[in-house]
């Protein structure tokens, strides 16, 4: 067999294997899997901000929270846009 029929008939095994995966549903594994993807994307900008709110209040006199509250509804805005993102990525 040539090299060029090896190439063909590997290309056409690819192909079956790729559209038979497009039709199994997802295991429970990979759901998961998504799932936390999707959790750590909108998470993780919050805690993000919520630190950096908390030590950018700490440097300013008095008690204050403005800066972690700015900051962790910024965060869950950027979280949002990322599960967005994402969700119209994988569609």
């Amino acid at each position: 067999m040539s090299f060029r029929n090896k190439l063909i008939e590997h290309t056409r095994r690819d192909l079956r294997r790729l559209e038979d995966k497009t039709r199994r549903p997802a295991s429970w594994v990979g759901m998961l899997f998504y799932g936390g993807t999707l959790g750590l994307l909108f998470v993780v900008p919050i805690v993000a901000g919520a630190y950096l709110g908390r030590w950018l209040d700490t440097l300013a006199t008095g008690y204050s929270v403005r800066w972690t509250v700015s900051l962790i509804v910024l965060g869950i805005g950027v979280g949002a846009y990322n599960v967005f993102r994402f969700l119209q990525e994988k569609s």
